[in-house]
């Protein structure tokens, strides 16, 4: 079984891009460390992940401009682009097939081992208290749900996503729509990845 860890600032992340458009579908890719000996792996960690869009997930110039930003940024601090993550504007919808989505394949194109998460809207609520999030993988062509993929989002981290939420700390959240509108606003979201880690710290720190 492989497993699919999410850390902090990735999972966070991921539920408050979607609180912040719950009227809308939005995207975005996950970041794990490069290592090239990934095939082998029994388990990948996504440690970040960069919010996309929310207004017109199908605009292939602005998601080129993007992921090109954000490979070299990775890049350039030993992060790849492994993943792509997703939710629908409807609450029970939880397709994948859409064209926006094609992101995914051309991802999956460069990275082998590459996710797609599915974020269920049923389950992000202000009581977090499991993962909101399906995984599949590419198997010849084709995104499946596999058994052997296990979820894990520690507890400290669903108790955050809890907390973060219901503070609406979501709206401090950047993707790259509102860093194309205002490009002073940083997509990588440095200043919310604190807050998160420091929330994390703090509630490690109350267990010990």
């Amino acid at each position: 079984m492989k497993e699919v860890i999410f850390s902090p600032n990735a999972y966070c992340k991921i539920m408050m891009h979607s609180a912040k458009y719950p009227h809308c579908a939005i995207n975005g890719v996950l970041l794990a460390t490069d290592d090239k000996s990934d095939e082998k792996l029994k388990s990948i960690t996504f440690v970040d992940v960069i919010p996309l869009f929310h207004i017109c997930l199908p605009v292939t110039p602005m998601a080129e401009i993007a992921l090109s930003q954000i490979e070299l940024w990775a890049d350039s601090v030993g992060l790849i682009i492994a993943g792509y993550y997703l939710a629908n504007e409807n609450i029970n919808d939880m397709s994948y097939e859409k064209p926006a989505h094609k992101i995914a394949d051309k991802i999956s194109e460069k990275y082998r081992s590459a996710s797609l998460v599915v974020v269920d809207n049923k389950l992000v609520t202000l009581n977090h208290s499991v993962p909101a999030v399906k995984i599949l993988c590419n198997v010849d062509g084709k995104w499946k749900h596999l058994d052997k993929f296990k979820v894990i989002v520690d507890q400290v981290t669903l108790q955050k996503t809890s907390e973060l939420l219901q503070r609406k700390v979501y709206y401090s959240l950047v993707d790259f729509d509102n860093h194309l509108d205002n490009i002073s606003l940083d997509w990588k979201n440095e200043s919310l990845n604190k807050q998160i880690n420091d929330a994390h710290f703090n509630e490690k720190k109350k267990k010990l």
